[in-house]
């Protein structure tokens, strides 16, 4: 038995040396080699011509030309800050104070409400439908994909010089900074150091205005690989809540709007480039 148990341990710490051994030479690899093949499949799949992307912009064009709600009317009568209709630049300065509501809404929040008092749509369906999923379509996502495209190649142009913008940045910052969730994680766990990464998908530092901000700000909606679908910055917030185990915001929520005035301001000259394509 003696016996037995030496071999047992003399086994053990074999198995362990040879775990080691290549746990500390992946970590020795330079962090900028995994980063250049990342860049490298960015690029790859990053070609605008084949970006599925730019399907959720074509259907989002008809939604925002067809006829819809007890009004029977198109959304062309929606303003998104720039006037009825007008899209050019208007998602390059959301979000924004809108004085008709008396309120900072991001583009979904205003598109709902678009829907609700310009068409009398009843938003119920289009709230569940929120996000899109195996065998059904979103119209907020395919919405959000053609008003973003028609921003793309523009600076980004956050409005903080309302009253309530700065309101709504203080507060961001503040969300930002807020450990909170049964992880006691915030915003700045993940995204407030250089060099910060999961697994080989690196963090950007959003805790100071610059081309981390600029890049990531400027590249939503996206289309993501990964999910077969166009995303917004609602779901991006939202799924870094799931991830950090908060509860899920409500969709449209002012606190996610007050996240992205705060990101949105550090992010200010950087360019649209939307659609992007992501992993």
């Amino acid at each position: 038995m003696k016996g037995r148990a030496s071999l047992l341990r003399l086994m053990l710490a074999f198995a362990a040396a040879l775990w080691l051994v290549p746990v500390t030479s992946v970590m020795a690899q330079p962090a900028d080699e995994s980063e250049k093949e990342i860049e490298r499949y960015r690029a790859m799949i990053g070609d605008p011509m084949s970006n599925p992307g730019f399907l959720n912009v074509d259907r989002g064009e008809a939604l925002w030309k067809v006829a819809r709600g007890t009004k029977n009317v198109t959304l062309e009568g929606c303003d998104l800050g720039e006037g009825p209709g007008k899209l050019e630049g208007a998602y390059a300065k959301l979000p924004r104070y809108f004085k008709d509501t008396d309120q900072v809404m991001d583009l979904e929040q205003r598109l709902l409400w678009c829907m609700q008092n310009v068409q009398g749509l009843d938003t119920a369906d289009v709230i569940k439908r929120k996000f899109a999923g195996p065998g059904r379509t979103s119209d907020m996502e395919d919405l959000v994909g053609y008003i973003a495209n028609k921003s793309s190649g523009m600076k980004i142009d956050p409005q903080v010089s309302h009253p309530k913008e700065k309101e709504m940045l203080a507060l961001g910052e503040a969300m930002f900074f807020y450990r909170a969730g049964v992880s006691d994680y915030s915003c700045a766990t993940c995204h407030a150091e250089p060099g910060k990464r999961i697994r080989l998908q690196g963090l950007p530092d959003l805790s100071k205005p610059g081309k981390q901000a600029q890049e990531t700000m400027g590249s939503w909606p996206t289309y993501r690989v990964s999910q077969s679908n166009l995303r917004t910055m609602q779901h991006r917030m939202w799924d870094c809540f799931r991830q950090a185990r908060f509860p899920a915001p409500d969709y449209g929520a002012p606190g996610v709007t007050a996240l992205t005035v705060y990101l949105t301001s550090l992010a200010k000259g950087g360019e649209l480039v939307v659609p992007s394509i992501k992993r």
